[in-house]
């Protein structure tokens, strides 16, 4: 006798599916049709074809922005992912710190992004800022609006304040979800604190650490409105990643059609990233656990 199926449950998903489909797909649907048309106004569209495509691409412009983004993004996962790992390593595993340690981990993350922006802005400044100044006093030549080495400083050391939490709290999970029969073991055959993390620890941190990173990759790739804040893209285009260089082309310039195509492209290109990098670490998650 085959077993009957209800096929009614579909109508208390339907809801969910047309939210998605009028929040997402409808306004993706409208950045296509702009990237493969052109336009002169009074709502005249004129078939472009691959032509935004095929500037962006070739766009010095864009392939400037685009490294400035790889090397930010690259900057941040080296320096987030093991000083989060770091963080949750020495943060107590018992007793009354534990909470107080979990509540100041998450305060950074509790901040919009946009108060983020303004708080190191006004800390960097030399006049008034507490950074700034000190570093004025202590003989240190340090101003963000004018040197491109000291905007990237300060565009690193803010993201590393505001998302290492994220990390660590990730990090502190998976290292409490660790039996404690492993670390038993490890005890009674005299093993090191190292070989513990190297053996133990990390690899069953794996699929945390794959989270991790592919969540801070993201995010660091399509940061803007930090950045935006502190330094405007500046000084000149030193801090003009990806995104901050597609709002001045849609909004600055009005130019949809390019706008368009850049952020078709921009949103493949960490597609495209993102499954590269879900794809190896998942590989050798697998290979550390045969």
């Amino acid at each position: 006798m085959e077993k009957k199926v209800n096929q009614k449950a579909w109508f208390f998903v339907l809801p969910v599916v047309l939210l998605v489909a009028f929040s997402a797909l409808i306004p993706l649907m409208t950045v296509v049709n702009y990237s493969v048309q052109d336009t002169f106004g009074n709502n005249a569209f004129f078939w472009a074809g691959t032509d935004w495509f095929t500037d962006i691409l070739r766009s010095e412009r864009f392939h400037s922005a685009l490294w400035r983004q790889f090397l930010f993004s690259g900057i941040i996962l080296a320096i987030e992912v093991p000083l989060g790992i770091a963080i949750a390593l020495a943060m107590p595993r018992r007793g009354l710190w534990v909470p107080v340690c979990l509540v100041l981990m998450a305060l950074p993350l509790l901040i919009p992004w946009n108060v983020v922006g303004t708080i190191w802005q006004v800390f960097a400044r030399v006049d008034i800022g507490l950074l700034g100044h000190t570093l004025a006093n202590l003989g240190i030549d340090f101003n963000y609006t004018q040197d491109p080495l000291d905007a990237w400083i300060t565009v690193v050391v803010m993201d590393v304040w505001h998302w290492t939490s994220l990390v660590v709290l990730l990090c502190y999970a998976g290292l409490q979800s660790i039996p404690d029969a492993y670390y038993q073991a490890a005890r009674i055959d005299g093993a090191s604190k190292w070989a513990i993390f190297r053996y133990i620890q990390l690899p069953k941190l794996h699929r945390v650490l794959l989270i991790a990173v592919l969540l801070r990759f993201m995010d660091s790739f399509m940061i803007y409105t930090e950045p935006f804040v502190v330094t405007g893209g500046g000084p000149g285009s030193a801090t003009t990643f990806l995104s901050i260089d597609l709002v001045k082309m849609a909004i600055g310039q009005f130019d949809l059609g390019r706008a368009a195509a850049f952020s078709i492209i921009y949103f493949l290109i960490i597609l495209l990233v993102s499954w590269a990098f879900y794809t190896v670490m998942t590989g050798k998650t697998k290979e550390s656990d045969r």
